[in-house]
């Protein structure tokens, strides 16, 4: 039976595969720059963003009543089309640097790092805090020893969600030049060229998942009650 797709299309499909192995291998110092720019940002958005998340969390636990503004400000930045955001902020640096593309990256990642900083913290039980003032533990000696302890779970899956959410948008940051693995992606799409979308798209990917468990890693490490608690489970 004889294939009814044009010969222009298998044409095609053979000069432009999905990926060429070859360009791969030639284009590598191009591929492991975009990969390590792509980290850098990634990890300069997530520093700068914890920082701002713990200030915002601290001052959220310490008056209740700024929990709601604060939501709802981290919200709204949450929502804001990521394009749009980096637009916007280009102007106030006067220039297309890495900053123009960190600080709009670490404001989405507010939203999710302070509720689970919040939530980490409102879930320690009200006995061990009632315990340890009983011992005569200071409010910072009693955060740092017994609250933060007992948080960490909550803040590590934040940390998670926060930073595969980082890696794909590090992607967009390419329409200012400071993309990373987006790019690859991007110059794939203007030539209509398919390996290195596919690299790029690939690596994303990847790189997402290997730091999801390096964190993951960290947390148990950080809280080993929840290594002995998963082994209990299986």
């Amino acid at each position: 039976m004889t294939s009814s797709r044009p010969a222009s299309s298998l044409i095609a499909e053979a000069t432009n595969p999905i990926i060429r192995w070859e360009w791969v291998v030639e284009e590598w110092d191009q591929v492991w720059e975009a990969i390590v720019e792509h980290l850098t940002l990634t990890m300069m958005a997530m520093a700068l963003g914890l920082v701002v998340s713990s200030i915002l969390a601290a001052i959220a636990l310490r008056h209740r009543w700024a929990m709601t503004p604060i939501t709802a400000t981290t919200s709204m930045i949450y929502t804001l089309p990521s394009v749009a955001l980096f637009a916007l902020l280009a102007p106030v640096w006067g220039n297309l640097s890495r900053w123009t593309a960190v600080v709009p990256l670490a404001g989405y990642t507010l939203l999710i790092l302070v509720t689970n900083i919040v939530a980490g913290f409102q879930a320690v039980p009200p006995s061990v805090r009632d315990a340890a003032d009983g011992m005569g533990m200071s409010r910072a000696r009693r955060v740092r020893t017994v609250d933060l302890p007992l948080a960490v779970p909550y803040i590590v899956t934040g940390i998670r969600i926060a930073t595969v959410s980082t890696v794909g948008l590090v992607t967009v940051a390419a329409i200012i030049g400071q993309g990373g693995l987006g790019r690859l992606i991007f110059s794939g799409l203007r030539r209509a060229f398919w390996t290195p979308m596919t690299v790029g798209a690939s690596l994303s990917i990847i790189l997402a998942l290997v730091l999801d468990a390096v964190i993951l890693v960290i947390g148990l490490w950080l809280a080993p009650w929840q290594r002995r608690r998963r082994a209990a489970r299986s």
